[in-house]
């Protein structure tokens, strides 16, 4: 593909009013939405709003007149529609790590006589941290991890949940969230799974699969800003039967009252512990909104064709100096594409020092991200040639690329 014929696709393509709403810097290729998604036009305003005119002026009086109070459920319906749930199942709340604890926390209690929590070989290290840590505060539990092609077969009865990332961090390869989900409800077990690499970016359809229970970042590919808050997801059948591991004054059923004894509050606001941060919820709800009127399923097939696009025009033109370590199906992967390289870190440094902005993941991964709202065609291309030029040069080989620094 030519610079000419991207641009043809560019015009062409339906979601390129998107790009739009977001305030991305001119001459930078932004190939890393899935470690922290671009600005959203809308955020600045949003929070010097919230900051001046309503914390501002209004002061405490903000939590009714301008729904504070509410935020959580409020900007959780806007999500619904992008992860296929409905707006009673989800809430915007803490972080994905302290999410993805009461959960898992909740689920083994549920689940009582079932020892094993099981999870893929590889999985997110945060996701594999936080099960290591509930399994020291029951001692009947262990943590299972097992390869991907073995984790329906080494579901049991002894398996209480089932926790996975949908899009694994590093290769981008996709879980079948449907067939796990039926063969952990078959065995007895729950299901929890982590959207942080999957929501915003391909069509997640929480219900449809099945799902029982997930988590999610708020500044990847929802665009919510860096530490944005996580997301929550309860199947409403399950609402009723789970508790919170981490109870708070927010999630009371009556939390102006300020009685000495918890009271769970109706459905998910028990999720709620501490009090919202306003400010970082403003950032995520303008974020959210640059989905508007979008279509996931039009995402998700923009997504697949910016990511082949982009595999194709690298392995023509540099294949025989990287390593796919992706899916070559698009259907088995998430929007993004990661090559090899024995000099990954390197030569990613001299791809940024070109305003090319992917990133590293140890040993030797270099991992690009492709947002679809933002991303072009264009993008793909000109980072692929980007990318060879690297290669050929041998730009990489300097001591300023090759020295590692603190990279996230």
């Amino acid at each position: 593909m030519t610079v000419d014929d991207a641009r043809a696709l560019d015009t062409a393509d339906p979601l390129a009013f998107a790009r739009q709403r977001f305030l991305v810097p001119d001459g930078i290729i932004y190939l890393d939405g899935n470690s922290l998604g671009a600005l959203p036009a809308a955020a600045p305003d949003a929070l010097a709003r919230t900051i001046s005119d309503q914390w501002g002026n209004d002061l405490i009086a903000s939590w009714n007149k301008h729904r504070w109070i509410d935020a959580p459920s409020r900007i959780a319906g806007k999500l619904a529609p992008i992860v296929g749930a409905r707006p009673d199942e989800l809430l915007i709340a803490d972080s994905t790590s302290i999410c993805l604890f009461k959960l898992l926390a909740a689920a083994v209690r549920a689940r009582p006589g079932r020892s094993t929590i099981l999870t893929e070989a590889g999985n997110f290290p945060t996701d594999l941290y936080v099960a290591q840590g509930v399994t020291k505060l029951w001692p009947h539990l262990t943590l299972r991890a097992v390869a991907t092609d073995e984790i329906v077969s080494a579901i049991d009865e002894d398996t209480a949940v089932v926790t996975l990332t949908h899009v694994n961090y590093r290769s981008g390869r996709r879980h079948d969230m449907a067939a796990i989900n039926a063969a952990a409800r078959e065995g007895g077990a729950l299901n929890l799974w982590d959207l942080s690499h999957s929501a915003g970016a391909i069509a997640v359809d929480l219900e449809a699969a099945g799902c029982d229970l997930a988590v999610g970042c708020g500044y990847k590919y929802l665009n919510g800003g860096p530490g944005a808050p996580a997301f929550v997801f309860v199947a409403r059948d399950l609402q009723g039967t789970l508790e919170t591991p981490v109870p708070g004054w927010m999630g009371h059923a009556d939390p102006f009252a300020f009685v000495a004894d918890y009271a769970p509050a109706a459905g998910m606001l028990q999720w709620l512990t501490g009090t919202p941060s306003i400010l970082a919820l403003a950032a995520l709800d303008a974020g959210i909104d640059t989905f508007a009127g979008i279509a996931m399923a039009d995402v998700e097939a923009k997504g697949a064709e910016l990511t082949q696009s982009f595999l194709d025009e690298v392995e023509k033109r540099c294949g025989d100096q990287v390593w796919l370590s992706s899916p070559r199906d698009p259907a088995m992967r998430g929007s993004q594409v990661s090559f090899a390289h024995p000099q990954g870190f390197a030569v990613m440094q001299a791809l940024i020092d070109r305003g090319i902005v992917g990133d590293f993941r140890a040993p030797d991964l270099m991992r690009f991200g492709f947002a679809p709202l933002y991303n072009s065609y264009s993008d793909a291309v000109g980072a692929a040639e980007g990318l060879t030029n690297v290669l050929a040069t041998r730009a990489w080989d300097q001591p300023r690329f090759r020295e590692r620094r603190k990279v996230t």
